[in-house]
């Protein structure tokens, strides 16, 4: 039985000198070597970002500072109100014109049939020698002043759609 146990011991050693178990040791080195150079970088990198976590702004507190005319001239042309130059604020759209020609009572008499079946719908008479225009409406799309187009051709005649700035509608801010 000792001689069985002896030859166990032998057998082992020799397999462990085969898979070079007895070389364990000098391989700790080189992991305790990694090891320390993965801790050095993890260092690192903390110090180099530890100013800019220590500086960071507090979540929600946000200062501006700008010219309060920024927020009047802002507030006139949200509201419709008047633009610095002393127009009102303007794009670019369509109207219909419902009358030209060269009679200023013909024009202004073409207004109040417009106004009276449309009160809330604006007219703009213009003089461009020799002739009177009436324009109406102040439309974003082409589609609009179509539809507008439409329902006068019964009540005017020679209408036509008018590519121009147009007056931008007045919003509720209540």
């Amino acid at each position: 039985m000792i001689h069985a146990h002896a030859e166990a011991v032998k057998s082992l050693k020799t397999a462990m000198a085969r898979h070079n178990f007895t070389n364990m040791k000098s391989s700790m080195p080189f992991c305790s070597a990694i090891f320390a150079v993965t801790i050095r970088c993890a260092v690192f990198l903390g110090l180099l970002f530890l100013p800019s976590l220590l500086s960071a702004q507090t979540r929600g507190k946000v200062e501006v500072d700008k010219n309060p005319k920024v927020d009047s001239l802002i507030g006139n042309y949200l509201v419709g109100g008047k633009t610095g130059n002393g127009n009102a604020p303007s794009s670019n759209g369509f109207r219909v014109q419902i009358f030209s020609g060269s009679s200023r009572k013909g024009a202004y008499a073409a207004q109040a049939k417009f106004l009276d079946k449309y009160p809330a719908v604006p007219t703009y008479v213009t003089y461009r020698e020799p002739n009177f225009k009436v324009h109406v409406g102040d439309f974003r799309s082409r589609l609009e002043a179509e539809k507008m187009m439409d329902d006068l051709k019964d009540y005017f005649a020679g209408l036509f759609i008018i590519e121009e700035k147009i007056n931008l509608p007045k919003l509720d801010t209540e």
